[in-house]
């Protein structure tokens, strides 16, 4: 198997996921630095990710319709820009805006990286690299995060996206072929639809309610549009993994919940600068490291439950959340449990949502993998912050987490 191809597409990847969580740690001192609300401060996560999420079908189409290389080359020089643009922003608006250019940039870098690797190496050999990278940057973020915030400020946090992301970029268009365009029509209205539906949901989940109406609404309309549309964005055919996508939704709202409040909790209850806060992610990091490429070897219909079960009691166990707790009794054995959880479940649920995709719709797979993740992060996160404490948002995972293992069973 040749590696730098998959070592360039697994770092556009690892860059992906590391911008969800990277500016976690630094939530504190981006809301002293611009003076950002505490609604303002979910929406610099929140902005990146929906619009990611909402956005990742149209990018996976576009990459099946005009061709996956040229696709992912295009979204790695948009999200360059883009992270630039935020380590510069003078305001809260500017830097929500270029967090959402960088969600833009994402949705079509990360489901044409799929594609490709799922193109380059059939059979799956692959995904224990992709769920390694895809898990460990969720904690690397809080780790690297929380050593730029404290030596650097919250700016380079951002900042440092942007040399790998140039790498990426050139690595690829030396090393990687440029793909065949399938042709076709891209599905405009679906994306109008759906891209309004998804931003209506979640911004109305916490502001809103009859925003949220009108985005399921929204959302019907695009089923709608889907049944009549010639070329639609989302074909028929493609309801042979939405079980694997519902479950992938659920373990986004997980992760993102998990990243997002273990580093508050961490900083503002346990009194943890953000150097120590993302330094104690390093275990956790390692774990869902060493769980994916583990997972990649295993077989059996019982991994992923087992999983999942370990998922659950890790969230149950972090709940407690003592306000004089220490790292050694309080953080670090939820943490590893936890890890091995998210590093089985994430490889699992990947395999199973490009199971028996033809491969002219591996684009159109990895954008829709990648979008139920993202979008149930963004709408779960959302939900999540309407607990009054940590230890609920915690629990709260715990429940989501045993809600997936009774769908894990169907699969």
């Amino acid at each position: 198997m040749k590696r730098m191809p998959l070592v360039a597409l697994a770092t556009a990847q690892f860059l992906v996921v590391l911008s969800t969580s990277i500016v976690n740690v630094a939530l504190p001192a981006i809301r002293t630095g611009l003076g950002v609300s505490e609604a303002g401060l979910s929406w610099v996560v929140n902005a990146y990710v929906l619009v990611f999420g909402a956005l990742l079908l149209l990018g996976g189409r576009a990459g099946d319709v005009h061709g996956l290389r040229r696709v992912f080359l295009i979204g790695t020089g948009l999200f360059a820009l883009a992270s630039l643009a935020a380590a510069v922003a003078p305001g809260d608006a500017a830097l929500i805006t270029a967090r959402a250019l960088q969600g833009l940039g994402a949705a079509l870098l990360a489901p044409t990286a799929l594609g490709l690797v799922l193109t380059l190496y059939p059979g799956g050999r692959a995904l224990g690299v992709w769920g390694a990278v895809s898990g460990a940057g969720g904690a690397a973020g809080v780790l690297l995060g929380g050593l730029l915030t404290d030596l650097y400020g919250w700016r380079s946090v951002f900042a440092v996206l942007v040399p790998f992301a140039l790498v990426v970029l050139l690595a690829t268009w030396r090393l990687v072929e440029p793909t065949p365009p399938r042709g076709g029509r891209l599905d405009v209205p679906g994306a109008v639809t759906v891209i309004g539906g998804l931003v209506a949901l979640t911004y109305g989940v916490t502001s809103a309610w009859p925003v949220a109406l009108a985005g399921v609404a929204l959302l019907a309309v695009f089923a709608v549009l889907q049944r009549r549309s010639r070329d639609p964005l989302l074909p028929s055919r493609m309801a042979r993994v939405a079980l694997p996508n519902a479950l992938m939704a659920m373990l986004g709202a997980v992760w993102l919940g998990l990243f997002y409040f273990l580093p508050l909790y961490q900083q503002r209850t346990l009194g943890y600068t953000p150097m120590q806060a993302g330094l104690t992610q390093l275990p956790l990091a390692l774990m869902i490291t060493i769980s994916s490429w583990a997972t990649a070897r295993l077989a059996g219909r019982a991994v992923l439950p087992a999983g999942l079960l370990v998922l659950a009691a890790g969230l149950a166990w972090l709940a407690r959340t003592p306000a004089h707790g220490t790292f050694l009794a309080d953080v670090l054995g939820p943490t590893l449990l936890i890890g091995a959880g998210l590093g089985v479940a994430f490889v699992r649920i990947t395999a199973l949502s490009s199971a028996g995709v033809p491969a002219e719709d591996s684009g159109l797979a990895g954008g829709l993998v990648n979008a139920s993740r993202q979008v149930g992060g963004a709408v779960g996160l959302s939900a999540l912050t309407l607990l009054p404490t940590y230890g609920g948002a915690f629990l709260a995972c715990a429940v989501i987490t045993l809600l997936m293992i009774g769908k894990a069973t169907l699969s």
